[in-house]
């Protein structure tokens, strides 16, 4: 059996599906678990603006916090760098194979981050990081 609604009731359903899944998604999306950046310890319990963890960026790699790429280059050196690519200003997609690699126009940089390949003729800016015991540190 077809069950028909009116289009005025079929709207108002579709609005209140929509605001239930935007409010379930907004507070599911509150912690930083959800936000893939590693938690801070409770406050008072470490330094603030924690981004990472140094277990977190493996050696010859690095990872994306947000809008800051850390990487190691080499054992215990780390490096902040800009995660926005100086050819067109997309944010970098992955760092793979000693690389960090923009998805818009190909651009690759090495994790000093320096260009390996363009179309970026610029390196990706320095970021301010420091390590605080294990807690890579913005700032």
């Amino acid at each position: 059996m077809d069950q028909k609604i009116p289009r005025q009731q079929f709207v108002v359903r579709g609005l209140a599906l929509a605001a239930t899944a935007v409010g379930a998604c907004s507070s599911r999306g509150a912690g930083p678990e959800a936000s893939g950046s590693p938690a801070p310890g409770p406050t008072g319990s470490g330094p603030a603006n924690v981004i990472a963890r140094t277990s977190d960026v493996p050696v010859g790699s690095g990872v994306i916090v947000g809008d800051i790429v850390v990487t190691q280059p080499s054992a215990g050196v780390f490096e902040g760098l800009s995660a926005i690519c100086t050819h067109a200003g997309c944010t970098v997609s992955e760092v793979l194979g000693g690389t960090i690699k923009c998805p818009c126009h190909g651009s690759r940089f090495n994790l000093d981050g320096s260009v390996a390949r363009g179309p970026a003729s610029a390196p990706l800016p320095a970021e301010p990081i420091s390590v605080q015991g294990d807690s890579i540190v913005k700032g």
